[in-house]
C-alpha cells in the first residue's frame, strides 16, 4: 500500500510539473488568451486534471511563472545585502534593466501576474526594499539627493523601448542602457567608461 500511495504521488508531481512546463511555453508565445485545454492537451493530462491543481487560468499563470513574479524582490534583497549601497543600488538596475529591456513577451507576462495577490505581496517588499535601498545610498553621498522612486520606475519603462537587430544587439544595448542609467543616478558622475555601443535600427 505505502508503494502505491507514494506512486500516485510521484505520478501527481510528474503531471503538475508537465502541466506548468506546458503553461509557461504556451502563454509566452501565445499570451494569456491560450485555452487551458490546449495546455492540457500539450501536457498530456485531461482539462479536469488541470483544473483541480488550478482552479482558475490565472492560478495556473501564476504558478507557471512564479520565478518572475519574485524577480524583482530577490533582485532588490541582494542588493539590501550588499555591504556598499551604490554598488547595491547599481547591481539593482543592471539587473532589473537587463532582464526585462526590450522583451515584449516579458512586459506582457508581468502585466497578467500584476493581476494576482501574490504578485502585489512581492510588489509591496519589493518598493520597501528600494526605497530603503535609495535612503542608504543616498546617506553615503553617492546617489544625486534628488533621485526619486519615481525616477526608477522611468528607467524601466524606458529599457522597454529597446529595439536591436539580434538578440546579442539587445543584450549589448540593455548592459549600455543601464550603464547610462546608473551614471546619471550617481551624485558625482567620474566618468567610469560606458559598455560598447550596440548597432542600433535608424528608424523605429
Amino acid at each position: 500500500m505505502t508503494t502505491e500511495v507514494s506512486q500516485l504521488r510521484s505520478d501527481a508531481g510528474d503531471n503538475r510539473d508537465r502541466i506548468l512546463a506546458a503553461a509557461r511555453l504556451a502563454f509566452t508565445a501565445e499570451g494569456f488568451s491560450v485555452p487551458v485545454r490546449e495546455i492540457a492537451r500539450r501536457a498530456q493530462v485531461g482539462a479536469a486534471t488541470v483544473y483541480r491543481r488550478f482552479p482558475t487560468k490565472q492560478a495556473l499563470f501564476t504558478a507557471a511563472f512564479a520565478e518572475e513574479m519574485s524577480l524583482c524582490s530577490t533582485v532588490v534583497e541582494e542588493g539590501l545585502a550588499a555591504r556598499d549601497p551604490w554598488q547595491g543600488l547599481s547591481l539593482v538596475i543592471e539587473k532589473l534593466v537587463t532582464a526585462y529591456g526590450g522583451d515584449s513577451r516579458v512586459r506582457a507576462i508581468v502585466a497578467q501576474l500584476s493581476r494576482s495577490a501574490e504578485f502585489t505581496a512581492a510588489h509591496d517588499r519589493t518598493v520597501r526594499g528600494l526605497l530603503e535601498l535609495i535612503r542608504r545610498a543616498k546617506a553615503s553621498g553617492e546617489l544625486r539627493a534628488d533621485v526619486a522612486l519615481e525616477d526608477f520606475v522611468l528607467a524601466m519603462q524606458a529599457s522597454h523601448g529597446i529595439r536591436a537587430g539580434s538578440p546579442a544587439a539587445q543584450a549589448v544595448a540593455t548592459r549600455r542602457l543601464a550603464a547610462l542609467i546608473i551614471e546619471s543616478f550617481r551624485a558625482d558622475p567620474d566618468a567610469v567608461p560606458l559598455p560598447p555601443a550596440a548597432r542600433m535600427p535608424m528608424r523605429a
